[in-house]
């Protein structure tokens, strides 16, 4: 089987090279926020169940948190989706 190796930055500059990193560098920060956030909401749920509200109502906060965290890198992710789409069209 003959393998194919296929150059995904031909024909682009640097700068949209190091633009492709910050979009993908954006993404997985805001998935390791969201990872963490339902790492949270696990833990308030258990702590729910033992009846340990005041732990719950922690994990809660900081599972909100993460989420909020979540959304400012999306919307970074987006800035420079819109930045990068207008400059290289």
């Amino acid at each position: 089987m003959k393998t194919t190796t296929v150059n995904l930055n031909k024909g682009k500059s640097s700068s949209g090279i190091k633009e492709n990193l910050k979009r993908s560098k954006n993404h997985r920060n805001a998935a390791a926020h969201l990872l963490t956030a339902a790492k949270y909401h696990f833990e308030a749920a258990i702590h729910h169940e033992k009846g340990n509200y005041e732990k719950a109502e922690i994990s809660t906060i900081a599972a909100h948190n993460q989420v909020t965290l979540s959304n400012e890198t999306q919307k970074l992710s987006k800035q420079h989706a819109i930045i990068g789409s207008s400059v290289s069209d």
